[in-house]
Parts: structure tokens; sequence; C-alpha cells
């Protein structure tokens, strides 16, 4: 997969070599991330909640922020009326600025693309913004997800084109084929940080358990 072409610390998290180079550079970042992605116009967090919205009822417990990064996800959920809501997330750091905002249940220190230790079923819902990314994870993430959210719940994704060209979509496509999921809603590519030249387009996914 070709590496993005991003400047500073989003170069940087973009092209790291593995999951201890990804978290070691959020720890870096997490006091000036919030104010670092807003100034590029990121979208990622806002789409993902609308599609959340639309496909989870209001009160479903528990979700989970899966790549929950400073938290802004998690704080918006409790204000739409999702009472329990837990965060994941590889860096130390950026857990540390979502622990500030006092939005989660719980905060899990763990990277998306290994065994999780949730039991089956556990979560009504799942969301995953901006994860399913260059340098970050692929589509060896979705089986935990899907392990992890009760059969009628939804997991809620952005997918970067060229992860979704090289692999993903044929990912999705088999397990539907296996009646695993069902595709609830697919969004057209947008451009998920319009203040950053350069940026590859990625889609909104919300895929039904079954």
């Amino acid at each position: 997969m070709a590496k993005a072409h991003h400047e500073g610390a989003l170069g940087a998290v973009y092209n790291a070599e593995g999951p201890q180079e990804v978290a070691a550079l959020y720890d870096r970042w997490a006091e000036t991330y919030d104010a670092d992605m807003s100034a590029a116009g990121y979208r990622h967090p806002t789409i993902c909640l609308a599609l959340l919205a639309r496909h989870l009822p209001r009160g479903a417990s528990p979700v989970l922020d899966a790549g929950a990064g400073t938290g802004l996800i998690g704080e918006w959920l409790g204000i739409m009326g999702y009472p329990h809501v837990e965060a994941l997330d590889i860096s130390e750091g950026m857990l540390a600025q979502a622990a500030r905002r006092g939005a989660y249940a719980a905060l899990h220190r763990l990277a998306l693309g290994g065994p999780l230790p949730f039991p089956d079923a556990h979560f009504g819902g799942i969301v995953s913004a901006g994860v399913f990314t260059s340098g970050h994870v692929g589509a060896e993430g979705l089986d935990e997800l899907l392990r992890i959210c009760r059969p009628g719940g939804v997991i809620v994704l952005t997918v970067k084109n060229t992860l979704w060209e090289s692999g993903f979509a044929d990912r999705v496509a088999e397990l539907e084929a296996a009646g695993n999921v069902s595709r609830a809603e697919e969004t057209m590519p947008y451009v998920s940080m319009p203040g950053e030249v350069g940026t590859v387009p990625s889609r909104g996914l919300v895929l039904r358990v079954k």
C-alpha cells in the first residue's frame, strides 16, 4: 500500500512502521491533536456520529469508541443519549486527554488488529473514526469488532480509499456473503481533512451484525 504524503505529526503517524511507533507518535501529539485536526477541518468524527445516530437507537448500551483518541466522539455520544460509552485507544497520552472529558465509563489501552479482552456479543454498537487508514489498522481489525458486537448491533467506521481498494472491500463482501453482516449504509467518498493538501478520500460504512 502506498504511504500517505503529509507533513508534521499527521504525516508521521500515517507513515508509522507498526503499533508501537503509532502509539509513541500519538503520545507526543496528544496535547495539540484537537487543535491541529480542527484546523485541518477533520470530518470523520462528525460523520461517524451522524451515521451511528441514524442506525443505533438512542439509549443503546454499551457503546465502544474504538480508536477514541482525545475522546471527542465519546463526549458527543453522551450528549446524544447513549448512556454508557467505553474508550479504546493504542495511545496512553490520547486516553489521558479523553479521560479529562469525563465522558467514558471505562478506558482501555489496547490496539485493534489482534485479540480484544471483551466477551462475545458485549457491545450494542461500535464506532471507529479515522482508524482504518494508512499506517494504522486494516481489514484484520474487523473480525474482533464483529465478535464483540451483539447481533442486531452496528459497527460504524471510516475507511480510507487506498485501504478499501486493497482488500477491505473484498473482506466486507466475504462477510456479507457468509451472512455475518449486512451493509446498512455506505457513504459516497469524501475528503476527511479539506485543510490538508493531497488527502486521499475515505468513506463511511455501517455494518449491521447478524
